[in-house]
């Protein structure tokens, strides 16, 4: 087992167990160095965003006067933990010494913030433990603890871990099992039956991981055992598989995957097999019966509502498709990948970064909804993005902000974190980024490969390895499900690839070789029977052209609500031809021919609509005659 795996797995480190049970392990910080759109998204976050100083501080102030979230049950709490998750991740992968020194010096001011009884709260110690309350200090804890990982200064870690443990402690003073006296974990909210509150397993398994306090894993079996909320075991119904996530009697969407995301913690401390079962399984179940063709889900505001079918239900009208839901199932989407090494689940990472993540970033500053860096919600049938600003709150003098727009960093920094992952037979290439990834092979030798691509705009990538001296050892490469006329070689040796896996290319690798990747970015069809619904129902098709799913925009000129015809070739692709000039910035623009002579101007989903006016109505599933 190679150094970045040991590395990883260290003891008295958060993933330690995860030696024993995990396929892929992440590389370590600042391996991957890459350029292009997504680069260019998460440096614009990194500066409008979380190199605001004053924006840190606003957020700790919710904690040092104490008692903010009293009167509306609220989740102020969870904008500094949140955000600075999302900031630890934009760290791994920028390394911008900046934005360490924002990030340390926000952390000791919060460190300052604690109460006399341990507490990190934005509630008085008469109003704890209701509404949002233990979900906000979830975040202190997951907050602080990804911190850690990037701080080299051990002072300041053991005054984290010491703080923590402190915050932690009068947490289980209070909450436990009822003939204790205590308040049970999944009854300490008004809010979704104990769901937001039962999350906190997530970081208390990883507390224990960092101190091997047996308190804390104790705490993870009790909240473990409770099921999750105060009417059903989600954890058992996820298990059995007989039901869909929305067909459970709670059904909040981002609060649910959280949970899921902590009993998969929870599965590699305690090696119980059952629980690894029911995490995959419920990824799966989300997969088939929620997520949209933009990769997110969420058609009744922010819940699980089986939106694989509800995405075409024209009488869908309100919000839809939250950004804090997107990012959390990419979350979880990761944390499966490296559990299972199945491609499946970067497929589904792939397709929320590329459309639903992407496009919530307001790359234009707009201020109609506040001018927050992302917006909350986004549209599938002819709409407007900005309708809404997700998770608002009030703060002091004016000031206000959203739970999407201090989640959205966490789905960037995932990028860079995901992109290449080691294994124990060798390295799996996740997402195609150009650039540099360095790493260590199987035998600890330096390798570095080299990436050419204008992916996703263009087909073809390029890999060069470079290497000391020859070694045998896997190189995976992800083949996306969606390309079907992929073409793969080594060295001018072509090579058979199926789509949906990995090629894993187990040879005597040399310096200089050089892996030659073309995937199919024909524009196709997307239909309502690929999610179960008769066209006859929903006379609607979307286009997608590789991940990227294509969509009107109001500002080509297109009338964006009028149905129309594509012409279809006879391999079943849309006739399409790339547009060299757009009146805004974009991605990806085509031409879709149409029966009667036409054509119809379409960008990215992620470029579309950014105006949040009726300027740019967009569309991504569209009328068709």
């Amino acid at each position: 087992m190679n150094r970045t795996i040991n590395d990883f797995c260290a003891e008295k480190s958060a993933y330690a167990p995860r030696k024993n049970t995990d396929t892929f392990f992440p590389l370590p910080a600042g391996s991957n160095v890459f350029t292009g759109a997504l680069m260019d998204s998460i440096r614009y976050i990194e500066k409008i965003q979380l190199l605001d100083a004053d924006l840190w501080k606003l957020f700790v102030n919710q904690f040092r006067q104490g008692s903010v979230d009293d009167s509306d049950r609220g989740w102020r709490c969870e904008y500094w933990g949140k955000m600075m998750r999302g900031g630890c991740f934009t760290y791994q992968t920028t390394r911008d010494a900046a934005l360490y020194q924002a990030l340390e010096a926000t952390v000791r001011d919060m460190l300052t913030a604690q109460d006399a009884l341990g507490r990190f709260s934005t509630y008085s110690p008469e109003k704890e433990f209701d509404g949002w309350d233990i979900w906000g200090r979830k975040y202190i804890l997951l907050g602080m603890q990804y911190f850690l990982e990037i701080c080299p200064d051990e002072t300041l870690k053991a005054d984290i871990l010491a703080a923590l443990r402190r915050h932690a402690d009068y947490m289980i003073e209070k909450l436990g099992p009822a003939d204790e006296g205590k308040l049970e974990i999944n009854e300490a909210t008004s809010h979704w039956h104990g769901l937001n509150s039962s999350s906190v397993l997530e970081p208390f398994v990883r507390l224990y991981n960092l101190t091997g306090e047996p308190k804390y894993l104790d705490f993870a079996a009790y909240i473990v055992e409770r099921g999750g909320t105060s009417i059903a075991n989600i954890f058992e119904m996820a298990y059995e598989d007989r039901l869909d996530p929305y067909q459970y009697p709670v059904t909040k969407a981002y609060e649910m995957m959280s949970c899921f995301e902590g009993l998969l913690e929870y599965y590699r401390v305690t090696g119980i097999e059952k629980w690894r079962d029911a995490v995959v399984r419920f990824a799966r179940r989300v997969y088939a019966s929620d997520i949209t063709v933009i990769g997110c889900a969420g058609c009744t505001h922010e819940l699980f509502d089986h939106s694989a079918v509800r995405q075409l239900d024209v009488t869908e009208k309100g919000i839809m498709q939250e950004t804090c839901v997107t990012v959390t199932w990419m979350k979880l989407c990761y944390q499966v990948l490296c559990l299972t090494g199945e491609a499946a689940f970067a497929d589904h990472m792939e397709q929320s970064i590329y459309n639903a993540l992407i496009g919530s970033i307001n790359t234009d500053g707009v201020t109609i909804n506040g001018g927050l860096p992302f917006d909350s919600y986004s549209p599938l049938l002819p709409g407007l993005r900005g309708r809404k600003m997700g998770g608002y709150k009030v703060m002091e003098n004016g000031t206000f902000y959203g739970c999407c727009a201090c989640i959205g960093a966490a789905g960037l920094g995932l990028i860079g974190m995901s992109s290449v992952s080691a294994a124990k037979d060798g390295l799996y290439v996740n997402l195609f980024l150009n650039g540099t990834v360095k790493a260590f092979t199987p035998a600890d030798q330096p390798l570095t490969i080299k990436t050419a691509t204008a992916y996703p705009v263009g087909g073809t990538v390029r890999m060069t390895l470079g290497l000391n001296a020859p070694e045998r050892f896997t190189l995976g490469v992800r083949i996306p499900a969606w390309s079907e006329k992929t073409a793969l070689s080594v060295n001018g040796e072509p090579v058979s690839v199926k789509p949906g896996d990995y090629a894993r290319l187990d040879r005597e690798w040399n310096n200089g070789d050089t892996v030659l990747l073309t995937l199919d970015l024909r524009v196709m069809p997307v239909r309502p029977e690929d999610y179960g619904v008769d066209s006859k129902d929903a006379p609607f098709i979307a286009l997608r052209r590789g991940p990227i799913v294509l969509a009107r925009d109001a500002r080509t000129g297109d009338f964006v609500d009028r149905a129309v015809s594509p012409v279809f070739n006879e391999d079943g692709s849309v006739r399409a031809v790339s547009r060299a000039e757009t009146p805004f910035k974009c991605v990806v623009a085509q031409d879709i021919a149409l029966t009667d002579g036409s054509v119809l101007p379409m960008v990215d989903y992620a470029s579309a609509g950014k105006t949040w006016t009726d300027e740019s109505r967009m569309a991504a599933w569209f009328a068709v005659k």
